[in-house]
């Protein structure tokens, strides 16, 4: 039975660790129990939040809504040819543990995507990638709940509207569904992205390639550059690359010389924003119980009891920095409550 909690500590629901409360909160383990919780007399004017495992939030004051954690369990192949497979798998499995799934079944298309923390209904949100690779390559469709309507819904990958770290769910329809099913076509035939950051060294240390060295060499170059949460928490990159057009990368390639870049689509190009903060002298920066982590600038670390403020307040910060050195405005890719 569908238990609903009042006044519920969401420290272990944030890997920030940030000690708010949410005014109610309720784990759903299928579609009918989440379609039950939403239809609740009490609950139909309550704003709602969802939240997979906390790992792209930063919460900054306790929760006066609804916090929806979907437990909706499955990883199921339900088609198949002698190229691909389309693989149907529930919101609430762990990331990771799908993607590990995926190369012991000799499928791939996720493989880059490893360690990569969260479940598998917040990916579409923020349309992760890692090392080459986006959601948006691997995604074949997603089912949905309409929050208000209680009705489902079927989005095509083209659908989903999917741009860096964007899609629909995460600007013209926040907060208005619920992610409960996502189906990935993934390759019988292994064609491997490999020329994103030093992947190809890293593979080159373990001595071959196949689906699960790839995996390897992923996990070991995330695990060299990020802190895990339970040890240290964070929630993982907490800025964008930041995107700018040919007139501004001649600008900043001229004055300096140095800057990291990526080639992007209708001739744009891609800055590391990590190499940003840390040309600003940021990276292992620390003030009280919060600080820029010493071997990725990209991560935001919690050392101890800090609030979401605490942290908040040195992005905006780094922000600041940044924009006064290169013009640039980094946009955060956590999300602030």
């Amino acid at each position: 039975m569908l238990q609903i909690s009042n006044n519920f500590l969401l420290k272990k629901f944030n890997t920030f660790n940030i000690e708010v409360t949410a005014k109610y909160f309720a784990a759903p383990q299928s579609v009918d129990e989440l379609k039950f919780l939403l239809n609740k007399k009490e609950f139909l004017k309550v704003p709602k939040l969802i939240i997979g495992s906390g790992s792209n939030m930063l919460f900054t004051k306790d929760i006066n809504a609804l916090v929806i954690h979907p437990e909706i369990k499955g990883i199921e192949l339900i088609d198949e040819n002698y190229e691909h497979v389309i693989v149907k798998v529930a919101a609430g499995e762990v990331w990771d543990n799908f993607v590990a799934w995926s190369v012991r079944k000799g499928y791939s298309g996720v493989e880059n995507l490893s360690l990569i923390p969260g479940r598998v209904g917040a990916a579409p949100v923020q349309n992760i990638g890692a090392y080459g690779v986006e959601l948006k390559d691997v995604l074949y469709k997603t089912d949905a709940l309409d929050i208000e309507l209680l009705e489902h819904k079927t989005f095509t990958n083209q659908e989903c509207e999917f741009a860096y770290r964007n899609s629909i769910f995460k600007n013209k329809f926040k907060g208005k569904y619920i992610i409960t099913y996502v189906y990935f076509k993934l390759s019988k035939k292994h064609s491997f992205q490999l020329n994103y950051g030093n992947l190809k060294s890293e593979l080159q240390k373990i001595g071959q390639i196949n689906l699960q060295t790839v995996r390897d060499a992923v996990i070991n170059m995330r695990r060299s550059k990020l802190p895990e949460p339970d040890e240290l928490p964070n929630a993982g990159s907490f800025f964008k690359n930041p995107v700018v057009n040919d007139e501004k990368f001649k600008q900043l390639i001229t004055r300096f010389p140095d800057i990291v870049y990526y080639p992007a689509d209708n001739n744009k190009y891609k800055i590391a924003a990590a190499w940003l903060i840390d040309y600003c002298g940021l990276k292992g920066y620390r003030i009280g119980n919060v600080g820029v982590h010493k071997n990725q600038a990209l991560v935001l670390v919690n050392y101890g009891n800090a609030s979401g403020n605490d942290i908040l307040n040195l992005a905006l910060y780094i922000r600041q920095k940044v924009f006064n050195t290169f013009g640039i405005n980094l946009e955060f890719e956590v999300n602030v409550w």
